[in-house]
């Protein structure tokens, strides 16, 4: 075989640094020792255990952060005509489809430019539907995204439980379309405010080191793994980078 084949061949191995501990064990096999991966589980206990997380997490943020949400909403009303809120529809839990609230951070019918501003940057066929300078943005929805503060109304989505607080990144149905077999298990979980992909790098990240992230959790997720993303993205929020 050669050095082409093998390299080929070793990009699509799976590796068991991307697997979790507990899922791996060791079984002798007419006498030989060979590593097991157990298929990844979420049920029973473990998804009364995230879910019991999710609404004493997000009633807890909401109660922190409502004075701060106040600030944010008098903020946008008095800059820009049009709501303080906005809503878009996102692919939530096994592809069913949902609303998810932000504060508005774009001009009235943002929505509608969408598909022209992507053309014009050449990538309207990539899973990321990210504008490089986006003019669609407010002033003070620049700031507000800088800081995140426009994701805060989402504890709200993670308290009625159609969003998480950690999970993977909430994606819309035309993104979802481009998806390839691999990136469909990360509807396996609900979309989550914060993740992996939001600890490393938020809008930085190439679709592929985003999938990677977000299938890695969904593969390996615990309560210790998600209180671990949110301490990291207070981190990251305070010292914002790749946001868009």
């Amino acid at each position: 075989m050669d050095a082409r084949s093998e390299s080929h061949r070793s990009d699509r191995c799976p590796s068991l640094t991307d697997v979790a501990g507990p899922r791996i064990h060791t079984r002798p096999v007419a006498g030989l020792p060979l590593i097991h991966v157990e298929y990844p589980r979420f049920e029973g206990r473990q998804r009364l255990a995230k879910r019991s997380f999710d609404i004493i997490g997000s009633l807890a943020l909401i109660v922190l952060f409502a004075p701060v949400m106040a600030a944010v909403a008098v903020a946008v009303k008095a800059t820009s005509k049009g709501p303080v809120f906005y809503s878009q529809e996102r692919v939530g839990l096994r592809g069913k489809p949902f609303r998810m609230f932000k504060f508005r951070s774009m001009i009235v019918g943002a929505d509608d430019h969408l598909q022209s501003l992507l053309d014009q940057q050449g990538t309207s066929d990539q899973p990321l539907f990210k504008v490089t300078d986006d003019p669609r943005i407010t002033p003070v929805g620049r700031f507000i995204r800088r800081y995140s503060l426009d994701e805060l109304p989402q504890f709200f989505n993670a308290l009625l439980g159609t969003m998480s607080l950690v999970g993977p990144r909430p994606q819309r149905a035309a993104e979802v379309e481009l998806y390839d077999d691999d990136a469909h298990r990360r509807l396996h979980m609900k979309p989550g405010i914060t993740g992996l992909w939001q600890v490393g790098g938020r809008s930085d990240l190439s679709w592929n080191d985003a999938i990677r992230l977000d299938l890695y959790y969904v593969e390996n997720w615990s309560v210790a793994s998600d209180v671990i993303v949110v301490a990291r993205t207070a981190a990251a929020v305070v010292k914002p980078s790749g946001a868009h």
